[in-house]
């Protein structure tokens, strides 16, 4: 089985795109032969593998779905209201029901000035203490990607390159960092896992990048960069609001071609993470 996250679909993507998306995801992994299981808090009742109509309701504008991390997953359940699972709350809840593979776009890391702010993902810390396998491109270019490896490094949490000795940057294949681990398939990936598990109880990061053909030029990519940055410090916004910010202005800035880049990035990453969990399911048998 495969966890997917929600927020993606209730908080990333614009509408009507985001549940074509969760629909080609679920695709995805469906044709590589395992079973997805799309993970969000529908009336305080948490839902492994939402329906198509749940998955529409919880997008809805008008249910105002929270964005809910590992942390807030009680508290929702309790209060019996809707949300939409991060990365670090969907493999909380993957965890708990022994799902042990799942696809994300980019996973969260350490924002631009976390010096000052400690502004910083808590992906990077469930990751550390939840025995999952994360696939994902990367992290996103608007956060500060070396800072992010530094502390994936220091919280034990293993990156290994499908493919690849670069680590991604989402819209762009290579960020410019060099990884230490890669894996040429998807056995190798699933052997590593289950042979980590044996000796760490932190997850793991497979970072897959998006295809050269689909990534954002360089060019285009670093303006939009520049323009996001600028817009969010002229905004003054700050903690959760400045990656939709800076994620909008993207998008304004490309024109769509980063919400296309998006797309095609979390279809593929679906598709490996369902080889990755059909393998580690065989090798398990």
């Amino acid at each position: 089985m495969v966890a997917l996250e929600t927020t993606i679909v209730v908080q990333g993507l614009p509408a009507p795109i985001n549940l074509e998306v969760a629909s080609e995801c679920d695709q995805a992994v469906r044709k590589s032969g395992s079973v997805p299981a799309t993970i969000g808090v529908i009336g305080g009742r948490v839902v492994v593998g939402l329906s198509v109509d749940q998955l529409e309701e919880l997008a809805s504008p008008a249910r105002n779905a929270a964005k809910l991390s590992a942390r807030d997953i009680g508290v929702s359940v309790a209060s019996a209201t809707d949300g939409a699972t991060t990365v670090a709350g969907t493999i909380a809840v993957a965890r708990t029901v022994g799902i042990d593979v799942m696809a994300t776009g980019g996973l969260g890391g350490v924002h631009r000035g976390a010096a000052q702010s400690f502004d910083e993902s808590a992906d990077l810390t469930a990751l550390s203490r939840t025995p999952v396998l994360v696939v994902a491109s990367g992290v996103k270019s608007i956060l500060d990607i070396g800072a992010t490896l530094e502390r994936l490094d220091s919280l034990g949490i293993p990156v290994v390159g499908f493919r690849t000795k670069k680590f991604p940057g989402f819209y762009r294949a290579n960020s410019g960092h060099d990884l230490d681990w890669s894996v040429d398939s998807v056995e190798e990936a699933a052997a590593s896992f289950a042979l980590h598990r044996l000796f760490s109880p932190t997850g793991m990061l497979v970072a897959n990048p998006v295809a050269q053909h689909q990534e954002l030029d360089a060019t285009t990519h670093d303006q939009a960069l520049e323009s996001a940055l600028a817009l969010s410090h002229h905004q003054g916004v700050s903690g959760k609001e400045v990656t939709p910010v800076l994620l909008a202005e993207f998008a304004r800035f490309t024109a769509g071609q980063s919400v296309q880049v998006n797309r095609d990035l979390v279809v593929a990453n679906a598709a490996l993470a369902g080889e990755i969990a059909k393998a580690l399911a065989a090798a398990n048998t």
